[in-house]
């Protein structure tokens, strides 16, 4: 079992920055990736940006934003620049890990970003 706990949102005008962070608890060296999505009101949850053995950026975010992991502090970040109207949605932390058989998905709560001014 994977617990984890996002932190950082808020309310930024458009062009500001943000850092999320998630923190992961139980059985954290099992987790193979960890990822950051979001979902819009009316929208799907989407991914955002995802580190495992390759960092992936959705296209509407590269440039802008930037995914990292502190592997000691059981912590993954989303550095947030440029920030746009558009991005504003709950963001979710995301990990899985895998038994070499099945996959377990683990979400946190969410935390709510809004870019307005």
């Amino acid at each position: 079992q994977v617990h984890l706990v996002e932190s950082g949102g808020g309310l930024v005008q458009p062009g500001g920055s943000l850092r999320l962070s998630c923190t992961a608890s139980g059985s954290v060296l099992s987790i193979e990736t960890m990822a950051w999505y979001r979902q819009a009101p009316g929208k799907q949850r989407e991914l955002v940006a995802a580190s495992g053995t390759t960092t992936n950026y959705a296209d509407s975010v590269k440039g802008r934003f930037t995914i990292s992991r502190d592997n000691a502090k059981n912590m993954v970040y989303l550095q947030m620049n440029s920030l746009k109207p558009e991005d504003t949605a709950v963001y979710y932390c995301y990990a899985y890990t895998t038994d070499g058989s099945t996959r377990y998905d683990y979400w946190g709560q969410g935390t709510q970003v809004t870019v307005s001014s």
